[in-house]
């Protein structure tokens, strides 16, 4: 039996924040170890020694290759293509029709005419419709995360390298110095025998590798990798230290897409993608109007990716777009002593705040909390959770330029109202958290250095 469409869905709920913020779908989580030892000491690890973090099962991957390969990425994307030869990468941005963000993924040019798109769904599935309903001489292959996959394991593995003695390490590993790479390019190494192939990025704000190939030779890579981190203080992050590395380094996992406008494009897409795709929505901010949770690339940082130097979809409204003032992305930290009565309320006769779980603090898989200051709404709060290294509690959000000077103070709305029926909500009364502007990355070292090295 065919699968309920995303538009029959919305049809049967009424509207699309109804369905979304009631939606019985759970957040994914990392189909992985959540802790090798415990996820203070690694989150620890990546700031001090190098964390290995576990990018095997929760990404999806999808292969795009044939003729047309690079002019349906081109037709799609943002990015400039010019020059983005093999064994190069990209943080692929696509949008709507009116210029509002569907999403983003790590572009790998593999071989001629050869890519893989990896990241969360909502991207690789915009780009597979376009792709379907096109003309265009190409093919994909997709390998659904662990969390999806039906059967089997991934088609590779990934590891990551993160922390200042991860070039120590993969020099050991590899017995070899470690070759001139620049940001998000690619290299070759040997590890244990077999062929690696590395992207110089860094997750959590810190030097690193992600390195990856053939599924069938990960155990023995990793052996290597574990072998020659012993002297360099390696130590394996799970998936609770890894779900809170983009709170450094400052990259939204799940942003709202813009998915849900009138346009016969996006119509039609939705009753092309699965309703089970559609994923969640959490957080205090409660419009009617889904519009009022979409966000612009410019919002969170994507401005320097969007080049106007090809035709792709929703390039005349990013030229306006580009003429007008747009949100900012930053740091939140949230008040300790907030925090602590809002935790602190579980103890006492309740209902209390909503639970704030640790060290990820996101109950739905797009989470939009209300950013307030001078009695009105200033912002979106979109990503929360704690850091150990600071003893903090932070969030990543975007809001009104007047406001997103660091040291200015704002107030997060803490939990919905009226609760929803998503499983991870219970009973709870909504709490003002306050909190001051910081810079996004939060960690100096990822807002200058780390992607010239």
């Amino acid at each position: 039996m065919p699968s309920e469409s995303l538009a029959a869905a919305i049809a049967r709920a009424g509207n699309p924040v109804d369905l979304l913020r009631n939606s019985q779908i759970r957040p994914h989580t990392f189909p992985v170890r959540p802790e090798f030892t415990n996820w203070r000491t690694e989150q620890r690890a990546w700031r001090e020694s190098c964390a290995l973090l576990d990018q095997s099962h929760h990404m999806t991957d999808l292969y795009i290759s044939g003729p047309d390969a690079l002019r349906l990425l081109q037709d799609v994307g943002v990015n400039s293509f010019a020059d983005f030869g093999v064994d190069k990468a990209k943080q692929f941005v696509a949008v709507n029709d009116d210029g509002y963000l569907i999403g983003d993924a790590i572009l790998f040019h593999l071989e001629d005419d050869l890519f893989d798109l990896v990241g969360h769904p909502m991207v690789l599935d915009w780009v597979q419709f376009h792709l379907e309903s096109g003309e265009y001489d190409a093919t994909t292959e997709r390998d659904d995360n662990s969390y999806d996959r039906e059967e089997g394991p991934p088609k590779v593995y990934r590891y990551e390298l993160q922390g200042p003695t991860a070039v120590a390490v993969l020099e050991q590993a590899t017995g070899a110095p470690l070759p001139a790479t620049r940001f998000f390019q690619m290299a070759d190494f040997t590890i244990a025998g077999h062929r690696v192939r590395g992207l110089r990025h860094g997750m959590a704000g810190q030097p690193g590798f992600e390195l990856f190939g053939p599924w069938a030779d990960g155990e023995a890579v990793l052996d290597a990798l574990l072998a020659a981190g012993e002297e360099h203080g390696l130590v394996r992050a799970g998936a609770k230290a890894y779900s809170t590395a983009n709170l450094e380094s400052a990259w939204v996992p799940a942003p709202f897409p813009a998915i849900y406008s009138d346009d016969e494009r996006s119509k039609a897409y939705r009753e092309w993608l699965p309703a089970q795709a559609m994923g969640s929505l959490s957080g205090s901010l409660d419009s009617p109007d889904i519009t009022d949770y979409y966000l612009t690339p410019y919002d969170v940082g994507y401005g320097r990716t969007i080049a106007f130097d090809h035709d792709f979809v929703g390039r005349a409204a990013l030229e306006r777009m580009a003429q007008e003032p747009s949100r900012t992305k930053v740091t939140l930290v949230w008040d300790s002593d907030d925090v602590t009565d809002a935790v602190g309320s579980l103890y006492r006769p309740g209902p209390g705040a909503k639970y704030i779980e640790m060290p990820k603090a996101r109950y739905g898989l797009h989470h939009a909390d209300a950013v307030l200051a001078g009695g009105g709404r200033v912002g979106i709060s979109m990503d929360c959770g704690y850091l150990a290294n600071d003893r903090l509690m932070v969030s990543l959000a975007t809001v009104d330029a007047a406001h997103a000077e660091p040291g200015t103070e704002v107030t997060v709305l803490w939990g919905e109202d009226p609760n929803s029926a998503k499983p991870a909500v219970e009973q709870h009364v909504q709490r003002e958290i306050r909190a001051t502007v910081a810079p996004a990355p939060f960690v100096s070292f990822a807002r200058g250095e780390y992607r010239t090295r």
